[in-house]
């Protein structure tokens, strides 16, 4: 979750098209730039055993854009694929 933030705050399209599961990410990733990101408070993850393959981290991440600021709060899903994490979906 945090290296997707900073890809976010660094405009780094490339890693969140491939930390996105393929089954769930948009063909093309464009970001705003006139976003600026503020800040990541991760509030909780769940993970079970070194088997498991899925995890959830719920975070709040705070930006700015030319309406102000504003604060995205979400339940986020994630697949082990590969050995490595990937965003799959928001839970509800």
């Amino acid at each position: 979750m945090r290296s997707r933030y900073t890809a976010f705050a660094r405009g780094n399209e490339d890693h969140l098209f491939r930390t996105w599961h393929a089954k769930t990410r948009p063909a093309d990733i464009e970001l705003d730039t006139d976003t600026t990101w503020l800040g990541l408070e991760i509030l909780g993850t769940t993970e079970g055993s070194e088997s498991d393959e899925t995890g959830t981290v719920h975070f709040r991440a705070t930006c700015r854009d030319h309406l102000g600021e504003h604060t995205l709060e979400e339940n986020s899903s994630f697949v082990r694929r590969g050995g490595r994490w990937v965003y799959l979906d928001a839970l509800d």
